[in-house]
C-alpha cells in the first residue's frame, strides 16, 4: 500500500544511499536534503519544491516528479530509467552528466541548462522548453522534441539520430558538427526552403 505524505517540509534531511519506494508526496518541500546515492522505484512527488538538493549518483525507476520545481539542485551521475517528469522546472541547477532513458518529460522547463555531454535516450520530451539551453555534445537518440522550444539552444556535436526534430529552427540553433540521419535531414532541407532534385 502506498504511503501518502502531504503538505510536509523537509530540511537539511540526510537520506544518503536510501531506497524508496511505495511511497507518494504531494505538494511538500525539500530544502537542503541530500538524496545522494538514493534509489527510487515508483515513487511519486508531485507538486512538490526541491532547493538546493543534492541528487548525486542518484537512481529513479519509474518515479514521477510531475509539476515540481528544482532551484540550485545537484543531479551531477544521476539517471532517471521511465521516469515521467511533466511539467516540471529547473532553475540554476547542475544537471550534467545526467543520463535519462525512457519515460515522458513533456512539457519540462529547461531554459538555459546546461546539458552539455547529458544523454537522453527514448524520452518523450514534447512541447519540452530547452530555449537556450546548452546540449553540445549530448545525445538526444529517438526522442520525442515535437512542439519544443528550441530557440538559440546549442547542439554542436550533439547526436540527434532518430529524434523528432521538426520543431527545431536550423537558423535560430547552433547545429554545427551535430549528428543526424538521413530522414533528418530531408527535415531540415526543407525547413530552409531547400528543395531536393
Amino acid at each position: 500500500m502506498t504511503e501518502l505524505i502531504e503538505d510536509e517540509s523537509f530540511t537539511r534531511d540526510d537520506w544518503y544511499g536510501e531506497e524508496w519506494s511505495g511511497r507518494s508526496y504531494q505538494r511538500c518541500t525539500f530544502s537542503e536534503v541530500d538524496f545522494t546515492e538514493a534509489t527510487t522505484r515508483g515513487v511519486v512527488f508531485n507538486e512538490c519544491s526541491f532547493g538546493n538538493a543534492w541528487f548525486n549518483a542518484s537512481r529513479h525507476f519509474d518515479t514521477a516528479f510531475t509539476s515540481c520545481d528544482f532551484t540550485r539542485c545537484n543531479f551531477f551521475d544521476t539517471e532517471f530509467e521511465g521516469c515521467k517528469l511533466v511539467g516540471s522546472r529547473f532553475q540554476e541547477s547542475e544537471l550534467r552528466p545526467m543520463r535519462v532513458t525512457g519515460g515522458d518529460w513533456s512539457f519540462v522547463g529547461l531554459p538555459g541548462a546546461d546539458l552539455r555531454r547529458c544523454g537522453f535516450h527514448g524520452v518523450r520530451m514534447r512541447e519540452a522548453d530547452l530555449t537556450g539551453a546548452n546540449c553540445a555534445e549530448a545525445a538526444f537518440a529517438t526522442v520525442d522534441l515535437s512542439g519544443a522550444q528550441l530557440h538559440s539552444a546549442k547542439f554542436t556535436k550533439a547526436d540527434l539520430r532518430g529524434s523528432n526534430i521538426e520543431a527545431l529552427d536550423p537558423y535560430h540553433a547552433e547545429l554545427t558538427g551535430a549528428l543526424i540521419d538521413p530522414e533528418q535531414a530531408l527535415v531540415l532541407a526543407t525547413s530552409m526552403g531547400l528543395r531536393i532534385g
